[in-house]
């Protein structure tokens, strides 16, 4: 059983978030997009946009960063690790246990953005 989350704006055929048997919800990849447009700026806030637009989804759905068990990161430029790594850290500082984390570099990425975040969650 499944159920779309209401909540970002797809620039795709994709749903932002799915709950999937009751209890999981998958967070599709969010970059840092602002009503439906791309937002450049530093890593760090680049970062910080896309974690903003995955956590509004995740409250969609009734969860939180805290309930985040993994994340998928991609980066245009590995190089951007560090900056990506800091806003990441400020924006889970509350997060008893961090997820578990991939993240992958040198990837061309949609509308040129430096980040791309997707998530799984579990609810409460």
């Amino acid at each position: 059983m499944k159920q779309a989350v209401d909540g970002g704006s797809p620039t795709g055929a994709y749903s932002p978030g799915v709950i999937a048997e009751g209890r999981f919800v998958h967070v599709s990849g969010q970059g840092p997009l602002a009503d439906g447009a791309y937002r450049p700026g530093t890593i760090e806030q680049e970062t910080a946009l896309t974690l903003r637009n995955l956590e509004a989804i995740l409250v969609a759905a009734g969860a939180s960063l805290a309930d985040v068990v993994k994340c998928g990161v991609f980066l245009r430029a590995i190089d951007d690790f560090a900056g990506m790594d800091a806003a990441y850290r400020a924006a889970f500082a509350g997060a008893e246990v961090l997820p578990a984390r991939t993240t992958v570099g040198g990837q061309e990425l949609a509308f040129g953005i430096k980040v791309e975040i997707d998530a799984v969650a579990v609810l409460r």
